[in-house]
C-alpha cells in the first residue's frame, strides 16, 4: 500500500475489522445545518464548515438542488489563489462533486468513499434534491494515526532571554501549561499518540515532565542532539525510518491547526511535503514612489500600500522518502530542504493556515499569548 495513501484506507480497513467486516454507511442526520446559497460569503462557509464537524458544506439553488460543495480543502486552495474570503462561496466551490443516487447500495458507497479518499458523499434524488449525506465517521472506530509527529523542542531561545535563562523555551507557561503540553494536547485530541521530542538545551527538563508520555495517554521518545542541529537535521537521528508521512512542528508555535485535515490536504495534493504557510500583511507607512527607469521621472504614488505574503508556518508534514535526503548528524534547516526539494521539481505543497497561529518567538508574542491564550481552550 501506498503510504501517502494509508491515512483513510487504515481508518476505512480498523472500522470493517471493528465491525467484523460488514458495509455499513450511515446517513447524517443534521446534514441541513450544511446548506448554503451559491452567494454566501466563503467567510459564512468557513463558519458553517467548522461548526457542522463535516469538513464540507452543500451549496444549493433556490429550488434545493445541489450545484456544488465546498471542502475545507476547496476554501484553502482559494486562498492560496488569493481569492479574498468576503468574496462569494460559488468561486471556490466543487460544481461537479462525486455524488450517490437513491438506487446506489451501502457497498457502492462505501467503496466510492473509499477508492476517492473521502469523508462524506450526498445521496440526491433523480431532480439532484439532496435526500442524504453518507459518511465514513459515523461506522468507524474513533480515529486514530500511526502518522508519528515530531516536535523540535531543542532551541535556546536568545530572544526571550532572560525567561529561557533557566527554562527551554518550550517549557516556558502559556496559561497554566508549558507550551510543549500545550501542543501535545492538541495533537493527542485529534488522535495521534506517537510523539518525538528533539531536545538539546536544557533536555532533562523536558524529559522529566513528559517522561514516556504514558501519564498524557502517548507514547514520546526523545532524539537528542549533541550539538544543535538546525530545523531538520535532528530528523536524521530517528532510530527507525517511518511507514507513513510524518508531521514536523517546532515546539515554540501555539495553534489551532486541525491536523487532520493537514493530513488529508497533504494527501489529495499528491505532495511528498508539505508546508504550512500563514498569511502576513503590512502597510508601508508612507507613499510609496515608482519611478520610470528611461527618464526617472516620477510614474505613480501609491500611498501606503499593504503588502501581503505566505509566509512559513513552521509545520511540515514529510513522506518517509523525504528523511533520506537529510544529511546524517549535520546541521540541516527544513528551508534547505525545501530548496532541494524546489530544485529537484518535486511535489510539494503548501496548507495555508487560517486558525489561530502564534509563533513565539520574542517576548512581546510570549506576552501576547498569555493574553490572549483563552482562544486555545474555547
Amino acid at each position: 500500500m501506498d503510504p501517502t495513501n494509508s491515512l483513510l484506507n487504515e481508518a476505512v480497513l480498523t472500522g470493517l475489522n471493528g465491525l467484523g467486516g460488514k458495509t455499513m454507511v450511515k446517513k447524517i442526520s443534521n446534514w441541513k445545518d450544511l446548506l448554503i446559497q451559491q452567494g454566501t460569503s466563503i467567510v459564512q462557509a468557513i463558519k458553517v464548515i467548522d461548526s457542522g464537524g463535516m469538513q464540507l458544506a452543500l451549496v444549493i439553488d433556490e429550488e434545493g438542488r445541489l450545484i456544488g460543495t465546498v471542502s475545507d480543502g476547496d476554501i484553502r486552495r482559494g486562498i492560496l489563489r488569493g481569492i479574498p474570503l468576503d468574496h462569494s462561496v460559488g468561486e471556490v466551490m466543487n460544481c461537479n462533486p462525486l455524488v450517490a443516487g437513491p438506487s446506489t447500495t451501502q457497498d457502492e458507497i462505501f467503496s466510492l468513499l473509499k477508492s476517492h479518499i473521502l469523508r462524506q458523499l450526498p445521496i440526491l434524488d433523480t431532480s439532484r434534491r439532496i435526500l442524504g449525506l453518507a459518511a465514513l465517521e459515523d461506522f468507524l472506530n474513533k480515529e486514530t494515526h500511526d502518522n508519528p509527529v515530531i516536535i523540535m523542542a531543542g532551541g535556546m531561545g536568545h530572544r526571550l532571554y532572560p525567561l529561557t535563562r533557566d527554562t527551554p523555551k518550550p517549557m516556558l507557561r502559556v496559561g497554566s501549561k508549558p507550551i510543549l503540553e500545550s501542543i501535545v494536547e492538541n495533537f493527542i485530541s485529534q488522535g495521534f499518540r506517537s510523539f518525538y521530542f528533539s531536545v538539546n538545551y536544557k533536555a532533562e527538563m523536558v524529559k522529566n515532565y513528559f517522561q514516556d508520555g504514558s501519564q498524557f495517554g502517548a507514547k514520546i521518545q526523545y532524539v537528542e542532539e549533541e550539538t544543535r542541529l538546525g530545523t531538520a537535521g535532528a530528523l536524521s537521528l530517528l532510530p527507525v525510518k517511518p511507514k507513513n508521512p510524518v508531521i514536523v512542528m517546532n515546539g515554540d508555535l501555539l495553534t489551532k491547526v486541525n491536523f487532520n485535515q493537514l493530513l488529508e490536504f497533504h494527501i489529495q495534493q499528491g505532495a511528498i511535503a508539505t508546508m504550512c504557510v500563514k498569511e502576513y500583511e503590512f502597510q508601508v507607512p508612507y507613499g510609496v514612489v515608482s519611478l520610470d527607469q528611461r527618464n526617472h521621472h516620477i510614474h505613480s504614488i501609491d500611498e501606503k500600500p499593504t503588502h501581503k505574503f505566505f509566509v512559513n508556518g513552521g509545520i511540515y508534514v514529510l513522506n518517509p522518502v523525504v528523511l533520506d535526503r537529510i544529511p546524517k548528524g549535520q546541521t540541516f534547516d527544513m528551508t534547505s530542504l525545501f530548496a532541494e526539494l524546489i530544485d529537484t521539481k518535486s511535489p510539494i505543497g503548501a496548507f495555508p493556515v487560517r486558525e489561530y497561529w502564534m509563533d513565539i518567538g520574542r517576548l512581546d508574542d510570549f506576552e501576547k499569548a498569555n493574553a490572549t491564550h483563552q482562544e486555545m481552550t474555547q
